[in-house]
């Protein structure tokens, strides 16, 4: 069982969708949503293709510093968010490991299921959250500054990815004294 200390892993509701906590059950309909488009696992950092679903799936689960959400909208697995190295101490966490089906994206996903998040985050201690997107992701980065957060900069040379490549990372971040900005 993984450890949360602020209590971020919760079922999160607001109409037709919900967040649920991560669980093996999930595993075929994910693989199937991830399936639908192969060409984005190549800018991000760990792949969910056919290929390496399972395995990374497994990593995902297995993974003490991540507590991954699946994306369910009227029912539909519509794809998959995590809370990322939560800090009881600092107060902080990152959105990200976010992957929604083509189907679903710009639309009214995306914006009400950060905002779940970020009311969810602050109402459990946290202080501050961001999200970390790279930088040749310009529609993770667009939908981030939809959203409200914040562009900091960028991390050069941040990580190196399953491919090998060397990742710019942008960083956003939505704070405790955005609340009242972004109606949280």
């Amino acid at each position: 069982m993984k450890d949360d200390p602020l209590g971020l892993m919760a079922v999160l509701e607001r109409g037709d969708l919900r967040l649920e906590p991560l669980e093996e059950r999930h595993r075929d309909a994910l693989r199937e949503a991830c399936a639908e488009d192969e060409a984005v696992w190549q800018i991000y950092a760990v792949p969910y293709d056919r290929a390496h679903f399972d395995a990374s799936f497994g990593r995902l689960l297995g993974n003490l510093a991540r507590l991954p959400f699946a994306v369910i909208v009227e029912g539909d697995l519509a794809g998959m968010t995590s809370w990322i190295d939560a800090d009881p101490l600092r107060r902080s966490a990152e959105i990200g490991n976010t992957y929604i089906r083509p189907r679903y994206r710009g639309g009214d996903i995306n914006g009400p299921m950060k905002r779940l998040l970020f009311a969810h985050g602050f109402a459990c201690g946290l202080k501050r959250m961001s999200l970390h997107v790279d930088v040749r992701n310009q529609r993770s980065q667009a939908a981030c500054r939809k959203v409200g957060a914040t562009f900091e900069g960028v991390l050069r040379n941040h990580m190196i990815t399953w491919t090998g490549y060397e990742r710019d990372t942008a960083v956003f971040s939505v704070v405790e004294r955005d609340r009242e900005r972004l109606g949280l």
